[in-house]
C-alpha cells in the first residue's frame, strides 16, 4: 500500500514537475481553472515487479518454412520440423506445442522413439538432438555434434536404441540413444561398394532396416548404388549399381522386395531373389512416344509401399513424377492402388508426406488408413479408406496466412455471449465434402483450465476480409470471416478514371481494425482511405450502405518558429469554416492529372441482400483533391454511446456521426489549436517533388531514396490542399459529400511515373532481417521506422504474387537491406508535419473550469500534442436521431516529446475508467409491440447528469518517448517518466492485470516494459524481444489479463504472457504429449509362415554395437553435449537470465527505494528525539530550585 499526495508540485518517478501548477513541458491556453484541486488522493497500487514475468504461451498457425515430417503411430502424434529450428508437435485438437532449438539450425529430419515420449531431431549444422516429451514443455536430453561429417539421413528402427546416422561421405555410423554417444561399428563407404569400383558413390539418401531380418540394412547412396550390408558378418549381401539416381526407397512387408524412387521419374522393383535387375521399372506419368521413347519426367521425391489386408492390391504413393511438358501444373500426389491412379493436385509444392498405418510394426500388412501431406503453406490429410479420397477436416487454424496478414487486434475478458453468437454465424459458411472420420491426429490429452475467460483475435488480411477467431484457453479456432470487398463494385478493366486510382493487387487490404464488443459495432480501416461501419444482426436484410465523402487535404507547409512565444493562429476569422459547395467532377471523364472529389473505391448504390453477421452501413472515403490522391489514415477510434466515429491522417481529423449518416468535423490538426497553437507555423511555397508513394508490396531498386523514404515519418507526409470546412448536412441515403472550402493555388500535380496509390500492407510478408544495433542508428524515432510500416512494404514475392524465386535469393535480398543512417535524415526528421497518431473518445473535462465530465474526443498528434474536443450530445434518443451533434476545438493543449500514442483513464481510486457503450440490439429483428427498441447506454454521463461527482479523473498519456499521468480538469502533470531515450515507444496500452491496471510498453530495442499506475514507477523491463523485421512492429498488441501478441512470421502468431499468474497457470493449460499406452503386440504369423522362413529374424544389437563388442567411437568425430531436459532448466529458460537480472534490478530499486524511506522516518525520529530531549532539559533547569510545596 502507496499514499500519493496530489500537491502541485507533483510526486515524480523520473523527472520534476513545474511546481507552478502545469506541466513543466505542457503548456494550455485559456482562463485558470476555477476547479478545486483535492488536497489528498489516496491510491493503492498493490502491482509489484513480482506480478510480472515473460514467457511464450502458444503459437498458432502453419509452421513457417517446414522442412521435415514424423508421426508416433501408437501416441499418434505429430512432428513438423522447419528451416528456422523449431518442432511443432501436433495432437488431438488443444495438444500443440512448439519448441526451439537454441542454434536455430535448419531441421532435417525427424525420428520419433515410438511410444517411448521422445523424438531425436537431425539439424543443419551437423547435430542431434534428443528431446524429452514426457513434459508438458519438450526439452533437451542430449545433443551430439558431428565435426568432420554432415548427416544427411536418419534411421531408427522400432523398439531399438540404436541410431542409424548416414553422411554426406557415404558413411554409416551408429549412435547410442541413451547415451547419446558413437559406438565405435562404423560402415565405411569404401567396405560396402566393390573394390573395383571407381567412384565414390555420393551421400546416404537411404537407411533402412529389413523387414524379414532386422540384422541387414539397406543403404541407399544418391549415385543410384544400393547396399545390402550384413550387421553380423560385416560384409554386404548384396549391391545393386543403377544408372538413375536414388531419392528413397519402401519395403513391401514381407521383406522379399522393396521399391526405388528415381531422379527419371521411374520407380523400379527389386526383387531380393534376383538383384542383377529390377523386375519391374515404371514410368506412372511418362507417356511413349512415337519414336519408342518415354517423355522426360521430373523426379520421384519420395514413394510409400504399404499392403492392406482388405485387398491383394498394395499402394503405392508418390510425390512428383509429372512430365516436363505439362508446364504451370501444381504439384501432385498420386495414389496408385492396383490399376487405379489417383492423381491428387496441391495449391503448394510438397514438402514431405506420411502414410499412417495401424501397426508399428514393419513385417506386418500395414493397413493404411490415411496420408499426411506437408505442403510450403498448407498441411493436408487424405483419408485412404474411402475411394474418392477426400480429406479431414483440419481442426488448427493453419489457413491464418490464406490472404497475408496486414493487422491484428486482441481482445481479453470478452463478453460470454458474443463467441457462441459469431460461431453459430459462421458455421453456415463452412465448406463442405470432408471426411466423416475422426480426425487421424488424436494423441495426447488436454482439458479447458479453470483460469479459462472469453479471447477473441482478429486479423485484417490483404484481400479486404476479417478474421474472428476464439482464442480461449490457449487454443484458437475460427469463427467468423467477413469480407469488405463486397460493399464496393468491381472495377471494370476499361472503365475510365477509376482503373489507374485502384491498388494494382490489394485494394482492400485491411489497416486498422476498432470493434465495441458490448455494442458488436465493427470498423474498419482500409488502404484505399475507406471507413467502413458494421453492425452485427441475427437476420438477413435488406439495405443500401449509406456513403459519405471527405475531403481531408491542405495546401500548407507547417514549420515551426525558433521562438514559440509568438502563438500565430492560421484560422482567426470565424467565416472562413463557412462550407462552400463545389459541383463534383465527372467521375468516368476525369483525367488523371486533374482527378478531384473521387473517392478510390466506388460504393455499391443499390439494394444489398446481407446476410446474417456483419451488415455494412456506412462507408467514408476521402477523396482526391486536385490530381493528389488522399492520405493515408493513421488513426481511428468509435464510441458507440456517442454513435460518433472518429479518424485522422497526416492532413487532419474528421468526425462523423454514424446516426445520423452526417460529417460533423473536417479540419487540419492546425485549425485544432486556433489560438493555442504552441508554435507559429508559416506557409511556405509548395515543393516541386512530392513525396513518392512507392508501393508497399514492392522493393525499390535506389538505395538513396528508399533510405529518404524509411527516414521519413508516415504521419509526416507532405500536405496538399486546403482543409475543409466541418459540416452537419445530414445525409439520409445514398451517398453524402463534404463540400470544400475556398480553393487557394493547387501544388505541383502527380509526376509521371509515380504509382496513384499504394499496395496494401501486409504484416505478414515483412520479411526483413534486420540487425537490431543498426535499427536504432537508422531510425532516430517511431515515425521514421513508420515510414517503412505506412510507406515501403515487403512482399516477398511466393507470399502472395505469382512470379516465384528461391529462398536463398529472397533471403539475400531482404538482407540486403542497410538500415544506416543518411546525411539527409537528419534534416528530414526536422520536418514538423504534424498528423493525428491516436484518438480517443471518453468522458473528461475539456477546461480547466469544468466541474463535470462531458463527452470529449482525445486527439495526440505526431508532434507530441494532445488536444481535448469537447462534444456536445443531446440525450433524449429521439433529439439524438433529430438535433445535431456539437463540436467545439478549444484550446486545451497538453505536451509530450515525441507521437502521442496511447489515452487512459483512471478515477480518483486509480482504477480504470471504462468508455461509455451502448448495449447490442438487433435493429433487424420483428419489432414487439409492447417493448419498442430503445438504446440502452451504459457509463454515459451527459453534462446535464447530476450523479457525476465532479472529483476529477487522471489522464494518462503515453507517448514514444515519454509517459505522464495529468490531472483533469485542472490539467496538473502529476508524474513523469521518460521511457527511453536510445529506442523509441512502439506500442502502448494500459491495461487490467491481477485486479489493477498498469501500462504496458513495447519499444523498437525489443524490451517490454510496464509502469504502475498512476505513480509510473517500473514494474518490468526485460529485452525479450528484437525488433528484427517490420512484421513485429505492426502487428504486435497488449490485452488485459497479461497477455500479448504478435506475428512471429508471415504464417504464425505468437501469444506470450508477461504475468507471473498466466505463466504460472501455464502448465495446468498447456496439453500433455505423452500418454502411457501399452506397446501393441506383434501378431503371430502361425507355425507354417515360421517354419518356412515368414517370421523376422531378431538378433542383439547391443552384442554388435556395444562398447564391449565394437568399442568406443571417436571423439574428434561427434561431441556429446549434455542437455536441460528437467522441469527447472525448462523454467529456468522460460524466465530466461535477463528477464531474472531484470526483476533483481527493479527489485534492487525498490529496495533502495525503502531503504531511503526508512532512513528519513529515522532522521524524523532523531529530530524528534533531540526536540524531547531539549524540551525535557529546559523543563528541568526550570523546576531546578523549586521547592515541592511551590508546585
Amino acid at each position: 500500500m502507496k499514499k500519493f499526495r496530489k500537491v502541485l508540485d507533483g510526486l515524480t518517478t523520473s523527472s520534476p514537475v513545474n511546481p507552478s501548477g502545469s506541466s513543466s513541458c505542457g503548456s494550455a491556453a485559456g482562463t485558470p481553472s476555477a476547479a478545486q484541486t483535492p488536497r489528498e488522493l489516496e491510491i493503492q497500487e498493490t502491482l509489484t515487479s513480482e506480478h510480472f514475468q515473460i514467457c511464450k504461451t502458444v503459437r498458432h498457425g502453419f509452421t513457417y518454412q517446414p522442412t521435415a515430417l514424423a508421426f508416433d503411430p501408437v501416441q499418434k502424434i505429430l512432428a513438423i520440423g522447419s528451416r528456422s529450428g523449431g518442432v511443432r508437435l501436433l495432437g488431438r485438437p488443444g495438444v500443440d506445442c512448439y519448441c526451439l532449438h537454441e542454434t536455430g539450425a535448419a531441421v532435417l529430419q525427424l525420428q520419433f522413439l515410438i511410444n517411448e515420449g521422445a523424438l531425436v531431431t537431425a539439424c543443419a549444422d551437423d547435430t542431434l538432438h534428443l528431446w524429452n516429451l514426457r513434459q508438458r514443455r519438450p526439452a533437451v536430453l542430449h545433443s551430439l555434434k558431428f565435426n568432420r561429417e554432415r548427416i544427411t539421413f536418419c534411421h531408427l528402427p522400432f523398439q531399438s536404441k540404436w541410431l542409424y546416422v548416414g553422411t554426406e561421405r557415404g558413411n554409416t555410423h551408429i549412435v547410442n540413444i541413451e547415451s547419446f554417444v558413437l559406438s565405435g561399428y562404423v560402415i565405411m563407404w569404401n567396405k560396402a561398394i566393390e573394390l573395383s569400383t571407381k567412384t565414390h558413390p555420393g551421400p546416404v539418401v537411404h537407411l533402412s532396416d529389413s523387414p524379414k531380418d532386422e540384422g541387414k540394412l539397406l543403404i541407399g547412396f544418391e549415385s543410384g548404388t544400393i547396399i545390402m550390408w550384413d550387421l553380423r558378418a560385416k560384409r554386404a549381401d548384396f549391391r545393386i549399381y543403377y544408372d538413375e539416381a536414388i531419392h528413397s526407397a519402401s519395403w513391401h512387408h514381407d521383406g522379399r522386395q522393396f521399391m526405388c524412387s528415381h531422379s527419371d521419374g521411374s520407380l523400379s522393383m527389386w526383387n531380393l531373389r534376383n538383384t542383377a535387375k529390377p523386375f519391374q521399372v515404371t514410368f506412372p506419368h511418362g507417356k511413349t512416344q512415337r519414336d519408342g521413347r518415354k517423355e522426360s519426367c521430373k523426379p520421384i521425391l519420395k514413394v510409400e509401399y504399404k499392403t492392406s489386408r482388405n485387398s491383394s492390391e498394395a499402394f503405392v504413393i508418390f510425390s512428383g513424377g509429372l512430365s516436363y511438358d505439362k508446364a504451370g501444373r501444381r504439384p501432385t500426389l498420386t495414389i496408385m492402388h492396383g490399376k487405379a491412379i489417383t492423381v491428387l493436385e496441391m495449391d503448394y509444392p510438397i514438402v514431405d508426406f506420411m502414410v499412417l498405418c495401424d501397426t508399428p510394426y514393419l513385417n506386418e500388412i500395414q493397413e493404411p488408413y490415411a496420408v499426411v501431406v506437408l505442403l510450403e503453406k498448407d498441411f493436408v490429410v487424405v483419408d485412404l479408406t474411402q475411394s474418392n479420397f477426400p480429406i479431414f477436416e483440419n481442426p488448427y487454424p493453419m489457413d491464418i496466412h490464406e490472404s497475408p496478414v496486414t493487422c491484428t487486434a486482441y481482445f481479453a475478458d470478452c463478453p460470454p455471449d458474443i463467441i457462441p453468437i459469431l460461431y453459430s454465424i459462421g458455421a453456415k459458411h463452412k465448406k463442405t465434402g470432408y471426411s466423416h472420420k475422426e480426425w487421424p491426429l488424436s494423441g495426447g490429452t488436454w482439458t479447458v483450465g479453470s483460469q479459462a475467460y472469453p479471447e477473441i483475435i482478429i486479423t485484417g488480411h490483404a484481400d479486404g476480409s476479417i478474421k474472428f477467431w476464439d482464442a480461449t484457453a490457449i487454443t484458437l479456432q475460427m469463427l467468423y470471416k467477413l469480407k469488405t470487398s463486397k460493399v464496393f463494385e468491381k472495377p471494370k478493366t476499361g472503365e475510365v478514371g477509376r482503373g489507374a486510382e485502384l491498388v494494382e493487387d490489394d485494394p482492400f487490404a485491411i489497416q486498422m481494425i476498432s470493434w465495441c464488443p458490448q455494442s458488436r459495432i465493427f470498423c474498419v480501416v482500409g488502404i484505399s482511405t475507406h471507413v467502413i461501419l458494421y453492425r452485427f444482426s441475427k437476420h438477413d436484410a435488406n439495405t443500401t450502405i449509406t456513403s459519405l465523402e471527405v475531403r481531408l487535404q491542405c495546401d500548407m507547409e507547417d514549420v515551426i518558429s525558433p521562438s514559440d512565444t509568438e502563438n500565430t493562429p492560421y484560422f482567426s476569422d470565424p467565416s472562413s469554416h463557412s462550407p462552400q459547395p463545389q459541383p463534383p467532377s465527372p467521375r468516368s471523364s476525369t483525367p488523371d492529372s486533374v482527378r478531384d472529389s473521387i473517392p478510390c473505391l466506388k460504393v455499391k448504390n443499390r439494394m444489398i441482400r446481407m446476410p446474417p453477421g456483419y451488415q455494412a452501413e456506412l462507408v467514408v472515403q476521402l477523396l482526391w483533391v486536385d490530381g493528389e490522391p488522399p492520405q493515408q489514415i493513421s488513426s481511428l477510434d468509435l464510441n458507440s454511446a456517442y454513435g460518433l466515429l472518429a479518424f485522422g491522417n497526416c492532413n487532419g481529423v474528421a468526425v462523423v456521426d454514424y446516426l445520423q449518416k452526417t460529417v460533423l468535423l473536417c479540419m487540419s490538426t492546425l485549425e485544432l489549436y486556433g489560438s493555442a497553437d504552441p508554435f507559429q507555423r508559416l506557409t511556405r511555397s509548395p515543393r516541386k517533388n512530392r513525396q513518392s508513394t512507392t508501393g508497399l508490396t514492392e522493393l525499390s531498386d535506389n538505395q538513396v531514396s528508399l533510405d529518404l523514404e524509411r527516414s521519413k515519418s508516415p504521419t509526416s507526409d507532405h500536405v496538399n490542399g486546403h482543409c475543409t470546412s466541418p459540416t452537419s448536412q445530414p445525409c439520409p441515403s445514398g451517398r453524402g459529400r463534404v463540400p470544400g472550402g475556398l480553393e487557394g493555388p493547387r501544388l505541383a500535380r502527380r509526376g509521371p511515373g509515380r504509382p496513384p496509390f499504394r499496395k496494401a500492407q501486409s504484416a505478414a510478408c515483412m520479411e526483413v532481417s534486420l540487425p537490431v544495433s543498426s535499427l536504432t542508428e537508422g531510425y532516430s524515432s517511431r515515425r521514421a521506422m513508420l515510414q517503412q510500416l505506412h510507406g515501403v512494404s515487403m512482399y516477398s514475392h511466393d507470399e502472395h504474387h505469382t512470379t516465384t524465386y528461391s529462398w536463398s535469393e529472397r533471403e539475400s535480398r531482404e538482407n540486403s537491406f542497410s538500415r544506416s543512417r543518411s546525411s539527409s535524415v537528419s534534416s528530414i526528421d526536422k520536418e514538423t508535419k504534424e498528423a493525428v497518431t491516436t484518438l480517443q473518445f471518453a468522458e473528461s473535462y475539456s477546461r480547466k473550469s469544468d466541474t463535470l465530465p462531458t463527452p470529449c474526443l482525445w486527439v495526440g498528434t505526431s508532434l507530441g500534442l494532445a488536444l481535448i474536443i469537447p462534444l456536445s450530445i443531446p440525450t433524449d434518443e429521439q433529439e439524438r436521431q433529430e438535433d445535431p451533434v456539437t463540436v467545439a476545438p478549444t484550446a486545451t493543449v497538453l505536451m509530450l516529446k515525441g507521437s502521442v500514442l496511447r489515452f487512459g483513464f483512471l478515477d480518483c481510486g486509480g482504477a480504470l475508467i471504462l468508455n461509455p457503450y451502448e448495449v447490442w440490439r438487433d435493429q433487424h429483428a420483428p419489432e414487439e409491440p409492447d417493448r419498442p427498441r430503445k438504446r440502452k447506454l451504459v457509463n454515459f454521463s451527459p453534462s446535464s447528469s447530476q450523479e457525476a461527482s465532479g472529483d476529477g479523473h487522471l489522464a494518462v498519456v503515453c507517448s514514444e518517448r515519454q509517459a505522464k499521468v495529468f490531472l483533469m480538469p485542472s490539467q496538473a502533470c502529476l508524474y513523469v517518466h521518460n521511457i527511453t531515450e536510445s529506442s523509441f515507444v512502439l506500442r502502448a496500452d494500459v491495461v487490467s492485470v491481477c485486479n489493477s491496471v498498469c501500462l504496458a510498453i513495447f519499444c523498437a530495442n525489443g524490451h517490454i516494459m510496464t509502469l504502475s499506475l498512476p505513480s509510473l514507477r517500473p514494474l518490468l523491463d526485460v529485452n525479450y524481444l528484437p525488433l528484427t523485421d517490420m512484421r513485429i512492429a505492426r502487428t504486435f498488441c497488449f490485452t488485459n489479463g497479461g497477455q500479448a501478441l504478435y506475428l512471429c512470421s508471415p504464417t504464425e502468431i505468437q501469444r506470450i504472457a508477461y504475468s507471473q499468474e498466466m505463466c504460472d497457470n501455464l502448465q495446468e493449460m498447456l496439453g500433455e504429449l505423452f500418454t502411457p499406452i501399452e506397446t501393441p503386440e506383434a501378431q503371430n504369423r502361425g507355425f507354417l509362415k515360421g517354419f518356412f522362413g515368414g517370421n523376422a529374424q531378431t538378433f542383439d544389437r547391443e552384442e554388435l554395437f556395444g562398447e564391449a563388442a565394437a568399442g568406443k567411437g571417436s571423439r574428434s568425430l561427434a561431441q556429446h553435449i549434455p542437455g536441460q531436459g528437467g522441469m527447472e532448466g525448462m523454467k529456468a529458460a522460460a524466465g530466461g537470465v535477463v528477464g531474472e537480472l531484470a526483476r533483481a534490478r527493479i527489485a534492487l530499486d525498490e529496495r533502495g527505494q525503502r531503504l531511503g524511506e526508512l532512513e528519513e522516518r529515522t532522521a524524523l525520529m532523531m529530530t524528534s528525539a533531540e526536540t524531547f530531549s531539549k524540551h525535557a532539559h529546559e523543563l528541568m533547569l526550570k523546576c531546578k530550585d523549586k521547592k515541592w510545596y511551590q508546585f
